[in-house]
């Protein structure tokens, strides 16, 4: 993993991290890590939290809670990192060369969300203004259709 990640203010969203040195493409930046449940579990635990760090990995419903440097990891439409699922391990990998000092970002993606918007606010010059994945504002958008064509039946 690479050395010198700090966490500091950001302009995206309250915290980020940033590293203090340049870090080439392809390098595995940091582990995604914490305490693992089911996501039933968390649901339980967070129905009443506006903020958590919960990420979906592997293919049997659990997900992680971040602790750690990597849950400081904001969200951007034009990120310089994505993540990587290694055997139910979650990777942040640099797809470009980051030079120091520059915060670490990577698409959120979020799916399978009970809010009603996941606003993003990471400044990019093409934001989709949303942090859902594209396919989780297709199927939203597919719903709404559904909806407004049951009602006008």
């Amino acid at each position: 993993m690479v050395d010198g990640l700090i966490i500091r203010s950001s302009s995206i969203h309250a915290a980020g991290c940033y590293t203090t040195r340049a870090i080439k493409k392809g390098a595995r930046v940091v582990e995604y890590d914490g305490p693992r449940f089911t996501k039933d579990e968390a649901d339980d635990r967070y129905q009443d939290r506006d903020i958590t760090y919960l990420f979906s990995c592997g293919t049997d419903g659990m997900v992680i809670d971040g602790f750690g440097t990597a849950m400081f990891i904001n969200h951007s439409c034009d990120p310089n990192c994505q993540t990587e699922d290694v055997d139910g391990r979650i990777f942040v990998m640099a797809i470009r060369d980051i030079e120091a000092g520059s915060e670490l970002t990577y698409e959120y993606n979020l799916y399978d969300s009970d809010d009603a918007d996941q606003d993003c606010y990471c400044g990019a010059e093409k934001c989709r203004g949303t942090m859902f994945s594209e396919a989780e504002v297709k199927r939203r958008a597919r719903k709404a259709r559904a909806a407004a064509k049951a009602k006008a039946s």
